[in-house]
């Protein structure tokens, strides 16, 4: 279902500000951008910014499956999950992997994750996630106008697959709970699914298409699109990293390389990596990081029509503009250990699987996606400063939700009731 959202205006002279946004990612740029529309002075600070020649490569707006997806109702913790991760763990062509040295780190996530999980909480977390996805699109269009990146846009909806009857009944409550929230789908059969998409290796039984799904065929020029219009309407960037966030009388410091910058307002969008300055400022955000992998296949961009996805092995095959990036999984281990190359041979060997005619991978990509314990972003003012506020933790729908979060962001800067309830995604929640 898609809402629409008001229109913002600009604020008078009187209320405008000077907002430092931390973090260049896709939710930091959108946030930016609304803030700049609405009338804001807006400096984005960032290590690797998308402008001229940064790679971007570190960002998880880079590499992720820049899937739109409205599809994205169910939390990861679901009803019998504690029951389901042996079997993922112990399958090397599974979606799941521990960093077990990690592990004592990670204990008070996994227990929220865990307390998330049960069939109260699923239903009251789908219903938030519900209502922040139907205004999802509206969000988004304006920046994409703005941004001139219309032409990145797919609109061939999404297909997930199942390999057997089990399979595809084991998603029925999943399903069932998607459609009671509005999620466009059709159950599709084996004819179906081979004249969508011939190229596939026929081990589908039967699939489910998200009509309303869609993919941006470059996030890394998405990124550069909607940053490059940020500084065509007067904003400024700055290349450096953000140690701490502290008061000052006159507003925000931010220190950057033992210097400090001053605002009237800062917005922390810094990703996996903004736990640190919650901490710098002594909020407690129960945030940690799914560790995602992607491996590009050059020659096999034309092969699919749409993202696809068997849910039994956990990473999308997306067509782009570079060729077919399969990309997901997901490894509990932080920011610091590196790239498992078990995990990126899983991918491909999931692929030569899948679409057999893939050929070889030639890239390899280490992602942190920002997550909460219970699958919804924080968006909300610091309890300690309330000068500075918090937009992070998206966690497998960054890019979906990243244009809506930053419209709820120039609100709660502007001091106005947001459009939605912000109460279940408030810092300390959890």
């Amino acid at each position: 279902m898609n809402r629409p959202l008001p229109e913002l205006q600009p604020l008078p002279d009187a209320e405008r500000r000077h907002v430092a946004v931390v973090g260049a990612g896709l939710v930091g740029l959108c946030s930016a951008l609304w803030l700049q529309r609405t009338g804001h002075r807006v400096t984005i600070i960032d290590p690797a910014p998308p402008l001229g020649d940064a790679s971007y490569r570190q960002a998880c707006s880079y590499g992720n499956a820049c899937t739109f997806a409205p599809h994205g109702v169910v939390p990861v913790a679901t009803p019998g999950v504690m029951w389901r991760v042996p079997g993922m763990l112990l399958n090397p062509l599974g979606p799941l992997a521990i960093v077990w040295r990690y592990l004592p780190q990670l204990a008070p996530w996994l227990r929220a994750f865990l307390a998330s999980s049960t069939k109260a909480e699923v239903e009251r977390i789908a219903a938030t996630l519900a209502v922040l996805l139907s205004h999802a699109d509206a969000a988004w269009q304006p920046l994409v106008m703005q941004a001139g990146a219309e032409r990145l846009k797919r609109h061939d909806g999404c297909l997930y697959l199942y390999k057997t009857e089990a399979q595809f009944r084991a998603a029925d409550a999943e399903n069932d709970l998607r459609e009671r929230h509005g999620v466009a789908m059709d159950r599709l059969d084996q004819a179906d699914i081979r004249s969508i998409e011939p190229n596939l290796a026929p081990l589908y039984h039967k699939g489910v298409l998200f009509r309303d799904a869609y993919v941006f065929s470059s996030p890394k020029q998405l990124a550069f699109a909607l940053a490059q219009a940020f500084v065509d309407g007067g904003g400024d960037i700055v290349c450096g990293e953000v140690s701490a966030i502290e008061p000052h009388t006159d507003g925000i410091g931010l220190r950057i390389a033992g210097k400090a910058m001053l605002a009237d307002h800062a917005v922390v969008a810094a990703g996996a990596h903004s736990r640190k300055l919650t901490v710098s400022i002594g909020d407690r955000v129960l945030l940690d990081t799914e560790r995602g992998y992607h491996v590009l296949f050059p020659q096999a961009g034309q092969l699919l029509s749409r993202p696809v996805c068997y849910p039994e092995h956990g990473f999308y095959m997306v067509p782009m503009v570079d060729g077919l990036r399969a990309a997901g999984t997901v490894e509990l281990g932080g920011l610091a250990a590196p790239l498992n190359p078990k995990r990126t041979a899983m991918i491909r060997e999931g692929v030569k699987k899948l679409l057999p005619s893939a050929g070889e991978g030639s890239d390899e990509w280490l992602g942190f996606r920002p997550s909460m314990p219970d699958s919804l972003p924080v968006i909300g003012r610091s309890r300690r400063l309330p000068h500075v506020t918090y937009a992070f933790g998206h966690g497998h729908l960054g890019l979906t939700l990243s244009a809506l979060t930053g419209y709820l962001v120039s609100q709660l800067v502007a001091g106005q009731d947001p459009v939605i309830d912000l109460a279940p995604l408030r810092p300390d929640r959890l």
